[in-house]
């Protein structure tokens, strides 16, 4: 116990130096580039050009609707508070199109934030779409967020149709290269995803820019890259919610890299900057179960369900009750993943991905091929090889899962992403095959990259490794 004690306290003191500490800064030119918006107008700041020092702060409306100018995370109440004015300001003046903008933009942040895609993204829809009709050329802003809409709705087709007409409207928008940037991945065209992250950085620099640039980082393979990125955009936000926002991706990539210690420490300096962070409870319930403290892990899944109930975080709560032998409990997770991927495809989302994950370890195998092959047909990423490759050796296809499960790290189009998941996927296929050099060199991998990457499936990867035996003298694997 007085270890525990220790440990928690050791924790605490540790987590206090993993976020920079927020200065609050009056100054409204301290914002990265975003929108006040005061009574009907659309003003421009940029650093250093606003208010001089002593004037007051802008009001939470106003500091997300910056935020959504900008790109950046935006707090839950600030959101509320800018969607209110703007729904104010277009009953007044439906022939504002920069409202209309806003407002979609700021539906499309609020949605992503609290998962209720079925109500607020056909509501972001409807507003983005009404201020292209008012303003149907030249109209950058609306394009953008129809981009922005389309990503957070893993629609990458659609998300690179409208960023691309963004960018035509307005060559020099910033913010633009930053929808291109998730498009391009999602579709897993790494190069593409590389040269718009390059334009981007021409044009601009600061946290957001880092962020974008953390996630190429990572899909190629840059681990300690995306990690030093993602730390010094936390150190230059503007705001609490931007920094608690990359802190928790700082610390989801420090558990992608096996540090459990590392990772619950950004989850709980994100959660102290802004508590309604529910990426970064459920990040906290992913560490604390890899320490082994399943009770405390439950408690921040079910809160982060509670705030944010994501079909991802009830697969990783049902897959904990699983390996805890609470099978009751894991059943009813599933039942409700089922469930928000219904209700979110009300909103446009496309949730084939993860409901092709679950129905290949805990469905229906042959389901989950049919809808990732379609899936795969339509944007084939990385994400959708390793889960198309995973549910065809579910369903006993074990030679043509080793095709995807070897694209889903392919080199040639420029990603080269290291992960345990990936790893232990294709060891397990590998595994089937009777390739046993290259399967124990890819289990060996994953427990490698992180020794907790799953609850059930690490077990399994530990298992198999050590049914495989000592290296016997044989060839070296393939590549």
């Amino acid at each position: 116990m007085d270890s525990v004690v220790r440990n928690e306290k050791n924790t605490a003191r540790e987590a206090a130096r993993v976020a920079p500490r927020y200065r609050r800064r009056a100054a409204v030119g301290s914002l990265v580039g975003g929108l006040v918006l005061a009574g009907g107008a659309v003003l421009l700041w940029v650093p250093g050009e606003g208010p001089e020092r002593g004037a007051a702060a802008p009001a939470a409306g106003a500091r997300a609707g910056a935020a959504v100018g900008a790109g950046v995370p935006a707090a839950l109440p600030g959101l509320a508070e800018l969607i209110g004015e703007r729904e104010s300001r277009v009953r007044e003046h439906p022939r504002d199109a920069a409202s209309w903008a806003v407002l979609g933009a700021a539906y499309v942040e609020q949605g992503r934030r609290t998962a209720r895609a079925d109500v607020l993204y056909p509501k972001a829809e409807r507003a983005l779409r009404t201020s292209l009709k008012v303003r149907p050329q030249g109209n950058a802003e609306a394009l953008d967020g129809l981009a922005a809409l389309a990503n957070a709705r893993r629609d990458f087709p659609a998300a690179l149709k409208w960023a691309q007409a963004a960018h035509q409207a307005s060559p020099a928008r910033w913010t633009t290269y930053g929808q291109l940037v998730d498009a391009y991945t999602g579709l897993g065209d790494h190069k593409k995803a590389r040269t718009a992250l390059e334009r981007l950085r021409k044009l601009r620099s600061g946290p957001a820019v880092l962020a974008r640039a953390a996630g190429v980082y990572w899909e190629q393979g840059l681990r300690e890259d995306a990690q030093a990125a993602l730390a010094d955009a936390a150190a230059g936000a503007s705001s609490p919610a931007e920094e608690a926002a990359w802190l928790e991706r700082g610390g989801r990539l420090a558990f992608e890299r096996g540090e459990r210690e590392s990772a619950l420490r950004h989850f709980r300096a994100a959660l102290r900057l802004d508590p309604d962070q529910w990426a970064a409870r459920a990040g906290q319930g992913r560490a604390l179960a890899a320490l082994g403290r399943t009770a405390l892990a439950v408690t921040a899944y079910r809160t982060a369900l509670a705030g944010q109930p994501l079909p991802q975080y009830a697969l990783e709560l049902g897959e904990l009750y699983e390996s805890l032998g609470r099978g009751r409990e894991a059943r009813e997770q599933y039942a409700l993943l089922r469930e928000r991927v219904r209700r979110d495809a009300a909103g446009g989302v496309d949730g084939e991905l993860v409901l092709g994950l679950f129905e290949a370890d805990h469905g229906d195998p042959a389901s989950a091929v049919r809808r990732l092959r379609a899936e795969w047909e339509r944007q084939p990423g990385s994400a959708v090889a390793d889960a198309l490759g995973w549910a065809l050796h579910r369903a006993g296809a074990d030679q043509e899962a080793l095709k995807y499960a070897t694209t889903a790290t392919d080199r040639v189009h420029g990603g080269a992403v290291l992960s345990a998941s990936y790893s232990y996927h294709r060891g397990m296929i590998e595994r089937a095959l009777e390739r046993t050099a290259n399967a124990r060199r890819h289990l060996a991998e994953a427990l490698r990259l992180n020794p907790y990457f799953s609850p059930l499936h690490a077990r399994t990867a530990r298992a198999a490794l050590a049914g495989l035996g000592e290296v016997p003298d044989e060839p070296l694997p393939e590549s």
